[in-house]
Formats: C-alpha cells, sequence, structure tokens
C-alpha cells in the first residue's frame, strides 16, 4: 500500500468524533480489509433480521468500488453456509437506455459479481430497468419508491462515491430531497467508464437513480471509497460544510453512516495529510521533510528563511519543540532533499556515494524498466532512461501488457488501406490477404459497441502499439532485442474487464527477471491509474520478487527497486528518494519519444478527465516539480523525474 507519511498503516483505524472528520470513518491498510468488515456488519444484520423470521433490505450500489464488498460477502455464504433467503436488494442505479441483459449494463454487473453467487431468491430481487418507454419514466421510478416502501424500507445503503462526487448517478447539485428518477450524467462520470464502453461515445448520456432523498431514508449508509484519486473529494465529504455541489456531504445529516476507506483514499484527510494540525505526531525524517515542505508553501518562503515564528504560528510548535530551533530543523531538511537530487540515476563511478542516491558500483548497471502499458516508460521517466543509456548502462525496457485496447478501430482500417496499396505497389499477391482483409473490414464494420475484437484485430492493434515502442526507444539509442513485450495474460481478455491476475503472469515476470539479473529495477508505482492496470502490473512484480527471494537468489541482494509515476499523479516530496533533473534538450528529446505512440495522441480512448495529451501533461509535471524544488530554495532546473525506492 501507498505510504500515508512515511508509515505503513498496518492496523484499523477507527475514527470518530475525534478529529476533523464529521461522520463515522473507518480506515484499513487494503480495500479487501475494508470491504471485509462492512461484509462482516452487513451479514450481522442479515443473521439478526433471520432469527426474528424477518426480511433484510439491502441497496446495492453499481461500480467497480463495490466489487470487493460483494465478494466478501460471497465468499462467508460459500464457505460459512450463511444463507441470504431472507434478504430483499435494490439496484442503486441504471444507464439509460439500456437493455438489461447487456453486458454493460449495472443488472448484468450485479448479478455476475454478486446475485449469481448467493442464494437470494429472484422475486427478492429489484433493479432499475434501462429499457423503460421514455413517456413512462415518470409513473415507472414513482413505482420503484413504492416497491422500496412496500418492502420496509431500505436497512442497508451499500455506496461509493465518484471523482465528482456522485453517488449513484446523483451528480453534483442534487437537491437533498430528491427520489427515484431520471437524470443526466456528467461528462467525467462517463470518461470514468469510458473503458468500458469502447470509448466516450458509447457511454449513455442519461441513467436512472435514487434520489439522495431516496437514500437518505436508509437505517444505515455503508459508503466505501479506495484510491489516490478518490482522496480529495473524500476530504471534502467529510471535513467540509454540506452541500449539494458535493453530494455525500448531505451524508453529515444522517443518524447512521460509515465511511469505509483504504489507506490511499483517506490520505487527503488532515489527520494524515496534516497530522500537526490534529494532535501530536510520531515525528520522523519524511515527517518532518513533509511538514517543512508545507509550511514553506504556505508561507511562501524558501527552507532557510523559515524562522521560529513561522513554525509556531502554523501549528508546528511541537517540531519546533522536539527537533528545533528552526536553522537546524531548516537546514536537515535542505541537505535531505538536496541530497535526493542526481544527474546520475545508475550512480557515478569513481566519487564518494554516501550522499548520492543511488550505488557507484557496479558500473555499468543493468537497468530493468517495466512498463505497465508501451507508452508508460517515456511519459513517466524518458528523461531518466536516456540518461541510464548515454551513462553506458545496459538499458532493458518490459512492456507487461500489450496495451491493445486503447487502439481505435480506425487506426486498424488505416494500416489495411496501407497493405492494400503497399501490394498493389508492389505486385505482391500473398495467398489469402486479401480474403483476410476483407473479412477484418467487415468485421469493423458490423462491430457493436458490447462486441469483442477479433483475435487477429487484437493482435494488429498490439502490433501498432509495438511498433511505437521500438520507435520510441530506438531514439534513445535502445536496440530492439533488448524490448521485452511480455504480453500478460490477465490483461489479454480483448474488453476493458481483466482477468484477476495469476501464476502464469508471475512466472512470465520471474523468467525475465532471472534472465537479466538486473542491478536496478524501475516499476510503476502510479496507484491513482484510475483503469487499474498499474495497480496490477506493480502487484505482480511484487509477488515476482517474493517468490524469488524466498527461492534465495543471491543477485537480489545487489538490486534495488525504484518506483516512478505516471500520467495521472506525481510523487509527494515527503517521499521522494531521488530526483533527476532534466535539461530543456532532454526533455525535447523525451516529447519526441512520448509522440512515437501516435495512435494515443488526438484524442486516444482513455484519457480520463484530463485531456490533454500525454506529451503535455508530462511536460507540465516535470516543469511543475522543478518549480517546486525552486520554491523551496533548491536550485533551478528546467524538469525534474521523481522516484520512491521502496526495499523489498
Amino acid at each position: 500500500m501507498d505510504s500515508l507519511f512515511g508509515q505503513e498503516l498496518t492496523e484499523a483505524l477507527e475514527i470518530e468524533g475525534t478529529g476533523p472528520e464529521k461522520v463515522r470513518t473507518l480506515i484499513y491498510p487494503v480495500k479487501e480489509k475494508a470491504a471485509e468488515t462492512a461484509a462482516r456488519k452487513t451479514v450481522e444484520k442479515i443473521l439478526k433480521r433471520s432469527a426474528e423470521n424477518r426480511r433484510l433490505v439491502l441497496g446495492l450500489a453499481t461500480g467497480t468500488t463495490a466489487i470487493p464488498f460483494y465478494e466478501a460477502l460471497a465468499e462467508i455464504h460459500q464457505t460459512e453456509g450463511i444463507s441470504f433467503k431472507n434478504v430483499i436488494t435494490f439496484g442503486l442505479d441504471e444507464y439509460y437506455p439500456i437493455a438489461p441483459g447487456s453486458p454493460r449494463s449495472y443488472e448484468s454487473f450485479l448479478r455476475k459479481v454478486f446475485l449469481s453467487r448467493v442464494d437470494i431468491p429472484e422475486e427478492n430481487i429489484h433493479f432499475l430497468k434501462g429499457d423503460v418507454p421514455e413517456d413512462e419514466l415518470y409513473e415507472y421510478c414513482a413505482s420503484y419508491e413504492a416497491a422500496i416502501l412496500l418492502a420496509g424500507g431500505i436497512d442497508i445503503q451499500i455506496l461509493g462515491v465518484g471523482r465528482t462526487g456522485h453517488v449513484g448517478f446523483n451528480e453534483p447539485g442534487s437537491p437533498e430531497n430528491t427520489i427515484t428518477r431520471a437524470v443526466s450524467v456528467d461528462r467525467l462520470t462517463r470518461l470514468d467508464v469510458a473503458e468500458e464502453f469502447s470509448g466516450l461515445e458509447n457511454v449513455p448520456s442519461k441513467a436512472l437513480t435514487m434520489g439522495i432523498g431516496t437514500i437518505m431514508k436508509a437505517r444505515k449508509i455503508f459508503l466505501m471509497a479506495w484510491g489516490k484519486h478518490k482522496a480529495a473529494i473524500l476530504k471534502s465529504s467529510l471535513e467540509g460544510d454540506v452541500t449539494p455541489r458535493i453530494p455525500p456531504t448531505i451524508f453529515q445529516h444522517h443518524s447512521d453512516t460509515t465511511f469505509f476507506l483504504d489507506g490511499d483514499a483517506a490520505s487527503e484527510l488532515t489527520r494524515f495529510h496534516t497530522p500537526w494540525l490534529v494532535g501530536s505526531c510520531r515525528w520522523n525524517d519524511r515527517l518532518i521533510r513533509k511538514a517543512v515542505v508545507w509550511l514553506c508553501l504556505r508561507v511562501e518562503k524558501p527552507i532557510l528563511k523559515l524562522t521560529d515564528r513561522h513554525y509556531s504560528d502554523h501549528g508546528l510548535g511541537e517540531l519546533l519543540t522536539k527537533h528545533g530551533p528552526s536553522n537546524r530543523i531548516n537546514i536537515k531538511v535542505f541537505n535531505d532533499l538536496q541530497h535526493t537530487i542526481t544527474g546520475w540515476p545508475g550512480g557515478k563511478p569513481g566519487v564518494d556515494d554516501a550522499n548520492r542516491p543511488e550505488r557507484n558500483s557496479p558500473h555499468p548497471k543493468t537497468c530493468l524498466i517495466f512498463s505497465p502499458h508501451p507508452d508508460d516508460d517515456v511519459i513517466s521517466m524518458g528523461g531518466t532512461l536516456s540518461r541510464l543509456v548515454e551513462q553506458g548502462h545496459q538499458v532493458h525496457v518490459a512492456y507487461q501488457t500489450s496495451g491493445n485496447v486503447a487502439v481505435a478501430d480506425e487506426y486498424i482500417l488505416k494500416y489495411l488501406h496501407f497493405m492494400d496499396n503497399f501490394d498493389g505497389l508492389f505486385s505482391l499477391k500473398a495467398p489469402g490477404a486479401r480474403e483476410l482483409k476483407e473479412e477484418l473490414r467487415a468485421f469493423l464494420a458490423s462491430k457493436t459497441v458490447e462486441q469483442i475484437d477479433d483475435p487477429r484485430i487484437r493482435l494488429l492493434k498490439g502490433l501498432v502499439r509495438r511498433g511505437e515502442a521500438l520507435a520510441a526507444c530506438g531514439s534513445f539509442d535502445i536496440p530492439g532485442e533488448r524490448l521485452h513485450f511480455l504480453d500478460l495474460p490477465f490483461y489479454e481478455t480483448g474488453s476493458a474487464e481483466k482477468q484477476p491476475p495469476g501464476d502464469k503472469d508471475v512466472r512470465i515476470v520471474m523468467d525475465l527477471l532471472e534472465k537479466l539479473q538486473p542491478h536496478q529495477i524501475y516499476a510503476a508505482g502510479d496507484l491513482a491509474d484510475p483503469h487499474g492496470t498499474h495497480k496490477v502490473c506493480f502487484e505482480i512484480i511484487r509477488e515476482a520478487l517474493d517468490r524469488l527471494k524466498k527461492k534465495g537468489r543471491p543477485w537480489l541482494g545487489q538490486c534495488r527497486l525504484w518506483l516512478y509515476r505516471g500520467a495521472w499523479q506525481e510523487w509527494e516530496l515527503e517521499k521522494v528518494d531521488m530526483a533527476v533533473p532534466i535539461s530543456p534538450d532532454e526533455l525535447a528529446k523525451k516529447t519526441r519519444a512520448i509522440l512515437k505512440h501516435t495512435s494515443q495522441k488526438d484524442g486516444a480512448l482513455f484519457m480520463g478527465e484530463d485531456q490533454r495529451e500525454f506529451w503535455q501533461r508530462a511536460e507540465e509535471r516535470n516543469r511543475s516539480t522543478a518549480r517546486l524544488y525552486d520554491r523551496l530554495g533548491m536550485a533551478e532546473y528546467e524538469a525534474f523525474e521523481l522516484f520512491v525506492r521502496l526495499p523489498f
């Protein structure tokens, strides 16, 4: 799990009425533990109602956030023999219009991840239907409200929250008294699911949803949220004022609401983000660095100009008392940050490395860069990659997935057109080639939103990404034989929904590690990736390293693991162990390498909420990091790439 402030969260924290949070909040190291706790509390109520010969009415959230909760419920049912026959369910929301049997419908989702795995009678299951005629919607939504009342009202409502703050499809601005109704869906909400629908244009712009007023009538509300990308909205929801602009704030008025969060989702809460503003702290080097950086930005002073008064006036009196005076803290943090900066990411041979992030020997090193998609390497660490090559290290790049899902159909049609002209120009008549191209064209012409690509189309899309990766690395003079296209099986489903990572994925990574025995490994630690692929790829690497460590592989003792972040976020300075400065020429070279990935330019399929091109994101992020170091009083650089060292 991503560390909160230099310390791992290893046990649950129950926060209730002792800090800025205005709603009962349970925080756990990982989402699985949080979801299991919510599931256990739900089962307790089911058993209690069953003993009383009564039914329990459960409101079911949709979306990926609730999946660990449903998996935990199903596991309890299957392993402990607990019956759910006394449970009545009501789905929270549904796209509109959409056929109930569509794989993209929330009815199909709930049946697949939960209802098909437990023994709730079919007559107890209720969904909002996405195929109701438009002129009947008002009466239909009223009948759904009536059905909830007839069942006795919702006992426990399960919820997630979107990055906009939407609950169900109640977008920002939804009044507190709304009931079940048809609504328009915010563009950002649609962007978050664009991959599942093979593009934004295929995501319905309307939906049916229980209203905030409907939800507020539930006797209990369990709201769950996971991941760094939810942290900002959760801080506002739990610590801010009640406002329709942020629907979850309304639950501050509910009598029995619990938020279940993992550590990443909780990371922006005051008690974690600025714990010195809440109470006494366990000060360590990373937390001191975090506090000083925060203070610099707050008072707009560089580190070495901070005074005792600055510390005491801004809630850092305890730090001053325990580790002051201010000049002692300032010099320590300044030197600490200064020592993260190096132009030699692989280590500088022949110099004292006591205060450098990397060892000076061996030189050259074997460096293995893992890239979840075929462009994450150049987007996230293209400048560092270039430095490693120029400084004589043997650089290998391993592309963990094919990235084929992110190639638009138009690209394949373009290449088929090229092949037609190529064959005609050189009078080539490969047996069956014409027929194959016509088959592929016909498939693409008739392809539906819900249809998975023909395996041959997926192969062609993967080849497009491979060619782009070869071109990008070629601009850094990395030979093709040092590029490794792993095509991990978990990804190769042909759709946005991936398989859970398995033993085969781990073994593929283990085999490459054993073959290369690298001195440095670079991997994506970008857990805010909204599509989840980065997190899965990192978990596979960790499992591979754990297995090799258990086998006692001696080369691991000479290997270091460095984490970069990608197109979605950058490391916080308190966590940084290595900062590699990038010159203007190197930044331009990095940008040219990113532009080699032409299928991901000009509005790639899955850009997320930030519609800037990936090269624009990378340039701005690297430059803004340099500006931050400058504001702290460091030397002025054009750009930086940041890394965190993770022991293993």
